[in-house]
């Protein structure tokens, strides 16, 4: 490392993370701080339940796109002014900081055991009559989907505690995407709760918060992940959360009242819904202002990042879809040529320079 270069240290490897670690090798030396060897398309991993081999394409090693920096498989613990320490006793100095962990997710550190992970939940599916799904959000909704178009002899149910499928979209966007689910046999049961405690060895009978039972040979839990920001509480960063928990920034993305300390994705308070292409571009925003602050340029070259109206697709399968756009809700054919098919998967491997398709 030559000793002028400014040291930007990011902490998480999803989507937000990996764009910043890739855009800013070059101009700075990065160190990427990441629990896993791999950036996986998280977007895409319900298509890889139905169709392991499709993981293939969705999950990234860390060194095919970051290749000039350094590489910390380790989480962070702490947080000072100066350096960020982290799990296996390391302490990482930095000029900048990125932090973008998201979700606490308990995923495998290694490529090849998430490889693997996906082919036990396929087994899982393949061998089961029964399905039951627990959770209504875009989760359970798109697994729900993707096991009724590729098993249609499969019994799927899904239940949801609230009145409404998607409820972070509007209701006609809901209601189309109950009716779908209906028209491919799925048992949508909302309003309830299931105990899944409640079945036995050998009786896979679940017991629902409204009296009735539900028979499911497995059973998959698509409600939401908690922020991986708990650790930030016992850091300097601890009077930056607001009671969810979120990272307060302002409209350069900097934690509020902080000059060179950065937070994107899911972990910030930007009133917009969470999604991976947001995710980027806040990303792509951090890349281009840690550039100009790197290079001595002034406050009127940063790009400001401005909270996005409600636009969201959620894929019903390989073909179909459910967009809610600013001015129009749709179903069907239409929304699902633009996302159903690959997900995004090849048009984000070429983002982070690689080739759309595994050759």
């Amino acid at each position: 490392m030559n000793k002028n270069e400014q040291r930007v240290v990011i902490l998480g490897g999803g989507i937000a993370g990996s764009v910043v670690a890739k855009s800013l090798q070059s101009h700075s030396h990065v160190t990427l701080v990441d629990p896993k060897e791999y950036f996986e398309i998280s977007w895409a991993s319900l298509r890889a339940m139905v169709e392991p081999s499709f993981a293939e394409r969705t999950l990234i090693n860390h060194r095919e796109y970051f290749t000039k920096g350094d590489l910390v498989t380790s989480s962070a613990v702490n947080v000072t002014e100066t350096e960020v320490l982290t799990a296996d006793g390391g302490r990482v100095p930095y000029d900048y900081l990125v932090i973008a962990t998201g979700h606490a997710d308990s995923v495998p550190k290694v490529r090849a055991e998430r490889l693997h992970q996906y082919e036990e939940e396929n087994q899982k599916i393949k061998s089961a009559r029964s399905v039951l799904i627990v959770g209504g959000g875009p989760t359970g909704v798109e697994l729900a989907g993707e096991i009724a178009v590729d098993f249609p002899d499969k019994k799927v149910t899904l239940v949801h505690k609230g009145p409404r499928l998607l409820e972070f979209v509007g209701a006609k966007a809901a209601d189309k995407t109950l009716k779908w689910l209906k028209s491919k046999n799925v048992d949508v049961k909302l309003d309830q709760a299931v105990d899944l405690n409640s079945a036995t060895d050998g009786h896979k009978i679940y017991r629902t918060s409204v009296g009735g039972t539900i028979e499911a040979d497995c059973h998959f839990l698509c409600t939401g992940k908690p922020l991986a920001s708990a650790w930030l509480k016992e850091t300097v960063l601890k009077n930056d959360l607001d009671v969810q928990g979120r990272i307060k920034v302002d409209e350069h993305l900097r934690v509020k009242g902080r000059s060179n300390i950065f937070a994107i994705g899911d972990i910030t308070d930007i009133p917009e819904i969470k999604q991976g292409f947001l995710a980027q571009k806040q990303a792509e925003v951090v890349a281009k202002n840690v550039r100009v602050m790197i290079e001595g340029g002034s406050d009127c070259r940063r790009e400001s990042y401005k909270p996005h109206s409600v636009l969201a697709i959620v894929s019903l399968g390989r073909h179909d879809a459910v967009a809610q756009f600013p001015f129009i809700t749709i179903s069907g054919r239409i929304p699902g040529i633009i996302k159903s098919g690959d997900l995004f998967v090849g048009k984000t491997r070429k983002l982070m320079g690689l080739s759309p398709h595994i050759v």
